[in-house]
């Protein structure tokens, strides 16, 4: 334990150079030190790369896997400047990759738009790599220059890209341009971490229909026999694409996208939308290409302009009669796909993860477009479809208040907002909402179970009797009529919809526990789709845990293991030795009390998955496609993706139980 001293005046202020906060607090520039943060690190060099396309200077944007585990990323645009920077005397690439907030972004004179406005993802991703080199292509030269992580023994610290050599030309007679930056994140920040294929080619591709005509390619070195080693993309119509394909799988109300642009002296707005003859919206937001999933601003406005435009119009063609009142946004947006794209200069984003787009000027800028398109589009509407969105309105005001009667009903009978749910809901005792735990638990045997297992200090029980609606396929009238989400409703105090209040949740965690087989998973399914219809703050907050129970419990004598997986269960095996005996868990309702207590519900040796939210868009198709209508998009995906060759009695013959 340090030694705390009393002494404290000026020597005792450390001052952190160059790179060194990094380093220190990676968490405050990159989110985290997991997967996330080290995913974050490319594509803060993927944004630089897409700033000089998104501004008409490149034509494509090149991303590679490398079998050392390090990542290339590679433009045609200007390149990074070479020359000498007249304050710092040393080359652009030099004050690009080791000064924090340095770049060509904090005015308009370089970029009228950029991702990295805040000028530290260049020298961030530097500070967190063993070592990163730059190639730039520049006026028929090829410069490069290469930066290095290491211990200093003298000063008993790393240091942080540290210049191993100065900017040199090494090839005059390249016709290249642009610039390729290479990196290998470094263990000692991100831990065995690996960059995710998956992952990388989701946001590819979201950048390709965000930037039409601009090329994206993905090259994975490390590809096996079965793996894609190459992709690419390139949509020429853009956004109009992107709607296409999060509607794949919907049955469409009407067959094209309607497509939006315009600018004013704040920002460029380029918006599509179509209407599906579904029950939710689905409103994906970018600002500077970085998705906006907790809005802002650029929502705000859209939201209030289409509001009003679409209620003049039914008010103008007498849809909408003199006595009768507005239709609610919320009607508007039921069966709404629509993808918003802004590009502003000095963006303010509320945090560094940048998520909600703070800048207050943008609401009206965004409002005045949108009006003004809407003008246009009224005038040249040939095949009537703002009268499709009108009727779909008025559809959707009637099951608003008959979702409302039915509310208000469920009230009076104390069933929802404040019900006792005797005989369902075993409650916490624990009054402080941070540590309290509710696990939603499947069927009432394992209820039971966890009802004698559980500490009633903390932790709440509720049993579901049977799978509840699948919320993807129903209209909220009809969800709020089932009994087991009425409950979870009743348990968790928030109410949903349009009167959801994260401010009143009971519990801190709320953890889905069903069984490891495909009924359980189907269960896990369906209550995570009611979570993000109805309830997606709390999937943003990060309130949603997947419990995780064992599947192999191994034991010999007085020696119990639990095995998670069967990797795990190879070293459970191997530990205890031969003659252990070994049980495949087929549910919840076959552990005792303690077991579940030990393997599942104690906070010190239990394993919980958090349910993150990183790519709405995406998120909203996967659901649409699993949980959808579409049985032919749903085969076909489950046939790529699923593994079907798991056999547990081979895993069980194999250890000869």
């Amino acid at each position: 334990m340090t030694q705390v001293t009393n002494d404290y005046n000026a020597n005792s202020i450390e001052v952190l150079e160059g790179l060194d906060a990094v380093r220190l607090r990676p968490g405050m520039y990159i989110g985290s030190t997991g997967t996330r943060g080290l995913h974050h690190i490319l594509w803060e060099i993927v944004d630089n790369a897409v700033d000089e396309a998104a501004n008409g200077f490149a034509t494509k944007v090149r991303v590679e896997l490398h079998p050392d585990g390090s990542a290339s990323v590679e433009d045609n645009g200007r390149g990074i400047p070479v020359d000498i920077h007249p304050q710092l005397k040393v080359s652009g690439v030099e004050v690009v990759f080791t000064q924090l907030h340095a770049g060509g972004k904090f005015n308009n004179k370089n970029y009228s738009f950029s991702g990295g406005l805040h000028g530290v993802g260049a020298s961030v991703a530097n500070a967190l790599s063993e070592w990163l080199t730059v190639e730039v292509y520049k006026d028929g030269k090829t410069y490069a220059m290469r930066f290095e992580s290491y211990f200093d023994e003298a000063k008993n610290k790393i240091i942080s890209g540290a210049p191993v050599e100065h900017l040199r030309v090494v090839d005059e007679g390249t016709k290249k341009t642009g610039s390729r930056i290479t990196f290998l994140p470094d263990k000692r920040v991100f831990g065995k971490a690996e960059f995710n294929c998956e992952t990388i080619l989701k946001r590819l591709k979201e950048l390709a229909f965000l930037n039409k005509g601009i090329e994206f390619e993905f090259v994975n070195e490390k590809a096996g026999e079965n793996e894609e080693g190459f992709s690419s993309f390139l949509y020429e119509g853009g956004l109009n694409d992107f709607v296409a394909y999060l509607n794949e799988s919907k049955p469409l109300a009407f067959a094209k996208p309607v497509y939006f642009e315009g600018k004013n002296d704040v920002l460029q707005l380029q918006c599509s939308f179509q209407y599906c003859e579904t029950y939710n919206e689905n409103i994906c937001s970018y600002v500077n290409n970085i998705p906006t999933p907790e809005g802002g601003m650029h929502e705000t406005g859209l939201k209030t302009a289409f509001t009003k435009c679409l209620n003049d119009y039914a008010r103008r063609t007498n849809q909408l009669k003199e006595k009768e009142e507005n239709f609610l946004g919320d009607d508007f947006r039921e069966g709404l796909t629509l993808v918003l794209s802004v590009k502003m200069a000095n963006v303010q984003f509320e945090g560094q993860t940048k998520t909600k787009l703070g800048n207050p000027e943008a609401k009206p800028a965004v409002e005045s477009i949108i009006t003004d398109c809407f003008d246009e589009f009224f005038k040249n509407d040939k095949d009537k479809v703002a009268d499709v969105i009108i009727k779909k309105a008025i559809c959707a005001r009637k099951v608003r208040e008959a979702s409302r009667r039915a509310k208000d009903e469920a009230r009076k009978k104390n069933s929802i907002d404040n019900a006792t749910l005797v005989g369902k809901l075993s409650s916490c005792t624990g009054k402080d909402y941070k540590r309290n735990e509710l696990f939603i638990v499947e069927g009432d045997s394992a209820g039971g179970s966890a009802k004698q297992a559980r500490d009633r200090k903390f932790q709440g029980i509720l049993p579901l009797k049977g799978k509840p609606l699948n919320a993807e396929r129903k209209r909220l009238d009809q969800v709020l009529a089932n009994d087991e989400y009425r409950a979870i409703i009743a348990a968790l105090g928030t109410s949903i919809g349009e009167d959801f209040d994260i401010s009143s949740l009971k519990y801190d965690k709320i953890i889905i526990l069903a069984d490891a087989d495909q009924d359980g998973a189907h269960i896990r399914a369906i209550l995570l789709t009611f979570f993000f219809r109805y309830m997606k703050e709390l999937i943003m907050d990060g309130h949603i845990y997947i419990g995780m129970p064992p599947l192999y419990k191994v034991s010999k004598k007085d020696t119990v293991m639990y095995a998670y997986d069967d990797n795990a269960l190879q070293e459970c095996m191997e530990k205890v030795g031969r003659g252990a005996a070994l049980q495949r868990y087929k549910g919840l309702g076959e552990m005792n009390p303690q077991q579940l207590w030990d393997t599942t519900m104690n906070p010190k040796s239990r394993k919980l998955m958090r349910v993150t939210l990183e790519d709405i868009a995406d998120a909203e198709r996967m659901l649409t496609i699993l949980m959808g209508d579409s049985a032919e998009l749903r085969r076909s995906y489950l046939t790529e993706y699923a593994d079907f060759n798991k056999d547990d009695d081979k895993i069980l013959d194999k250890y000869g139980a």
